[in-house]
């Protein structure tokens, strides 16, 4: 089974649903037993974790995936190729570089690295958008360590040094009901919402940049309000998504915020930090050699979007995002490229050879430059 093809049997589990997370995870776990890795299945908060190694010693590197992906038609569940693409549901974020991690772990099962543990770790609710801890966030807390991480996020063959921080917000907006015929006795709390919104959109931290980000990222992910068709709404939820910038503070954030309407009720829904490592770590250094022989254009970069690898750093664990080529994720052509597959796995083999032949000490030197 190569690449493309682990990649397609794990995109047909719908795995946005608790049965095909248990089927999928099943598969995942027989798969890397089947190829000679240690496999212990984990039932946290009736959520199953998986955590494969290969290899042993006093150094331990860790791969990191998930397995989880958002809600698709049924017929993105069914994979299909179109020239270099490989398209469905999860096959950019992130099923297509799971496969890849795994058949990296089977390559070095094979001939593992001396001195060295090699861990993939298989988590089922990256994804999710609702308050309390994940699966990550749990192992992390209960004592899961490495020397070093790799998420295996879309990056495109880049190496995601830094992510922006999140700050979900949920904001109600109170109005004047009245009737409909008659709305300017009233006051839209929908209309002041989205005013509101657009305020957000124009405040200071707004249009701040920092080294590797343009922008701040702000969404209007969702909002409610009204009862009738024929009178004023008289309130309105909206459910915000701001990511920060490195460099700033989130209670800055909020506090600009909450200065736009001080009659509006602002509530933090979920925080993570932002993800910030070194580009000049030398298991960055690393990996961006490995990555820059399979692909030139490999770089240190900012990732937009959030990941696992917030709860390693908290740790004190450097940990990076680094996944193929595609686009799409989320939306309805999500794709991956299925020449950047091979390169991707031979990139992560790459680096836990050139990791291994390494000395200890110069695991935590900073490189020069």
């Amino acid at each position: 089974m190569d690449e493309v093809q682990l990649a397609e049997r794990l995109i047909a589990y719908d795995t946005s649903r608790r049965a095909g997370l248990g089927l999928a995870t099943d598969f995942v776990s027989g798969w890397l037993e089947a190829r000679g890795a240690r496999v212990e299945r984990l039932s946290l908060e009736g959520r199953q974790c998986l955590l494969a190694g290969v290899g042993g010693g006093d150094r331990r590197i860790l791969f990191h995936g998930h397995l989880d992906v958002v809600p698709g038609l049924p017929g993105q569940f069914a994979p299909r190729r179109s020239g270099d693409r490989l398209i469905g549901r999860g096959a950019y974020d992130m099923k297509a570089a799971l496969g890849a991690m795994m058949l990296a772990l089977s390559d070095l099962a094979a001939e593992p690295p001396p001195g060295l543990e090699v861990a993939l770790v298989i988590v089922p609710d990256e994804e999710r958008a609702d308050p309390g801890s994940n699966c990550t966030d749990m192992l992390v807390e209960e004592g899961l360590r490495g020397d070093f991480v790799i998420c295996g996020e879309p990056t495109d063959m880049q190496v995601g040094v830094q992510s922006k921080g999140v700050l979900m917000l949920k904001v109600d907006v109170r109005g004047v009901a009245a009737h409909g015929a008659t709305p300017w006795l009233g006051r839209s709390a929908v209309l002041a919402g989205v005013e509101l919104f657009r305020g957000i959109e124009g405040l200071p931290f707004a249009g701040e940049s920092s080294e590797l980000f343009e922008r701040p990222s702000i969404n209007l992910g969702r909002i409610q309000g009204g009862d009738a068709v024929n009178k004023v709404p008289d309130h309105c939820r909206m459910d915000v998504d701001i990511r920060y910038l490195p460099e700033q503070h989130p209670d800055e954030v909020l506090r600009q915020v909450r200065g736009l309407d001080p009659t509006a009720s602002v509530e933090v829904l979920i925080e993570r930090q932002p993800a910030y490592v070194s580009p000049r770590h030398p298991l960055v250094a690393t990996l961006l050699a490995a990555a820059g022989r399979q692909e030139p254009t490999s770089a240190a970069v900012g990732r937009d979007g959030a990941s696992d690898a917030v709860a390693f750093l908290r740790a004190g664990v450097p940990a990076v995002e680094f996944g193929p080529r595609g686009a799409g994720h989320h939306g309805p052509d999500e794709h991956v490229e299925i020449a950047s597959l091979a390169r991707y796995r031979a990139a992560l083999v790459d680096f836990i050879r050139d990791a291994a032949r390494t000395p200890s000490a110069e695991w935590s030197a900073q490189v020069p430059g």
